[in-house]
């Protein structure tokens, strides 16, 4: 799934971007532990006094704040802006928000911060990630220091001291990167089918998918077959829509990767976009997942080191469901009472007392968002709203959202039961999970 975020053109940010800028205080590097879901990555960051969550996004230039939920933050400066990106409609409503003071942990501190709030109520992913969301933070974050990213241990280290650097990276694989308009881009080879052609991609941390790819900029282009139409994102303008399939290999330097799954978006989701010159698409999180990857703004270097995750397959949401999370409610949990152990070793439990007591937890409510047409979901009726109750016996209110995509990509074949509420009343749906877009030669 895409969650992506840009901005038209904020000719301010030239003269902001000197100010806007972290600085690490008595550190010379500093280690700060992030959530990773769907490939995604959240990290900390005080604005103000408030504790907020971003996601840390290469494919942004400013910072963006989209979803206080029930924070109070305090803003300094506002003036009326319009965004635009990917999506269908022209533009949104919104505010640029200066001389902020931003902290992450004790160490990193941006003092002059520039955010940009988009107050369209709508624009909340909070309930697809099922965390809540503050935020996205891109350029600014990275511009000023090299940043690396261990996946594995879900933990990015900010470096200020060039020695440190420069031993971290001695191992790793350097790749030449241009910084356009505050983003990063490589040179990748894409093989559709046979030939390689060397492609200009934008390193794109907030694209939770592998590879996108923009056909209406390719000469020629021809959909690889089996492909399906497919619901691709969120955008500043809308849903985004395309097909997805799969190409035959994809090739950063030396390191290859067969048949991974790319999205293609529309001609319509993109007409609003100011691209750069020869750019031809994205690589996202679900390639980046598969190293400890450096990013080196100052130096133009991109640093890559395979790691566990390297050699996974490209799994899809075989389901063909999308879920969202709707907030949390209160539910009772039976807990049985362990009798107590008297001074002398006995047991002791209360004339009339239960072997069990009531407890009520916060737990989360999941629905279905969405169904892609002719999908294994669709085929077995499940409808948009559904509220999802238990995924193969296993009650979703003690799942995350994590977990129920880790089930829907898990293999093909698998035996899918879902125990849904429709209008007060239950109902049971079993499917199979299909592959609707095996690569074939």
């Amino acid at each position: 799934m895409k969650i992506k975020l840009s901005l038209l053109a904020l000719l301010f940010s030239i003269f902001m971007s000197a100010q806007n800028s972290f600085e690490l205080i008595n550190a010379k590097k500093v280690v700060i532990p992030f959530k990773l879901i769907n490939n995604l990555i959240f990290i900390p960051i005080n604005i103000n006094g408030a504790e907020l969550t971003f996601m840390l996004d290469t494919g942004v230039a400013e910072t963006i704040l989209f979803s206080l939920e029930n924070k109070e933050v305090k803003l300094q400066n506002i003036e009326k802006v319009k965004f635009s990106g990917l999506g269908g409609n022209m533009s949104i409503d919104g505010f640029k928000s200066d001389r902020n003071i931003a902290k992450i942990g004790d160490h990193i501190i941006n003092s002059s911060m520039l955010l940009f709030i988009v107050i369209d109520e709508e624009f909340n992913i909070s309930s697809h990630i099922g965390i809540p969301v503050n935020g996205v933070i891109g350029y600014h974050f990275f511009k000023d220091h090299p940043v690396s990213i261990d996946y594995t241990a879900k933990k990015i280290t900010v470096y200020q001291d060039k020695d440190l650097f420069k031993k971290k990276i001695r191992k790793f694989t350097e790749l030449p990167m241009s910084i356009e308009k505050d983003k990063p881009y490589i040179y990748a080879d894409i093989e559709m089918t046979n030939d390689k052609k060397s492609s200009k991609l934008l390193i794109d941390l907030g694209n939770s998918d592998a590879i996108w790819l923009f056909p209406t900029l390719i000469k020629d282009f021809v959909y690889n077959r089996p492909n399906i139409d497919d619901y691709l994102g969120r955008g500043f303008n809308g849903d985004i829509y395309g097909k997805r399939s799969r190409i035959h290999n994809f090739y950063l330097k030396d390191f290859k990767f067969e048949k991974p799954l790319t999205a293609m978006p529309d001609e319509y989701s993109i007409q609003h976009v100011t691209l750069v010159a020869d750019r031809k698409g994205s690589v996202g999180g679900e390639i980046t997942r598969r190293f400890t990857t450096v990013f080196d703004y100052a130096g133009g270097k991109l640093y890559l080191k395979k790691n566990r995750n390297f050699n996974d397959p490209f799994h899809f949401n075989m389901s063909g469901l999308d879920f969202k999370q709707d907030g949390l409610e209160w539910q009772e949990d039976r807990v049985k009472i362990e009798p107590k152990l008297s001074s002398d070793g006995s047991r002791e439990i209360s004339v009339g007392s239960s072997d069990f007591q009531y407890k009520f937890f916060l737990k989360p409510i999941f629905s279905v968002a969405g169904i892609r047409k002719n999908s294994p979901a669709f085929k077995a009726g499940l409808k948009k709203d559904d509220r999802v109750i238990s995924i193969n016996g296993s009650k979703t209110s003690d799942m995350t959202m994590e977990k129920i995509m880790e089930l829907m990509k898990s293999e093909e074949g698998r035996n899918i039961t879902i125990l849904v509420q429709r209008k007060n009343k239950e109902m049971t749906f079993d499917f199979v999970l299909e592959d609707p877009i095996p690569y074939q030669e």
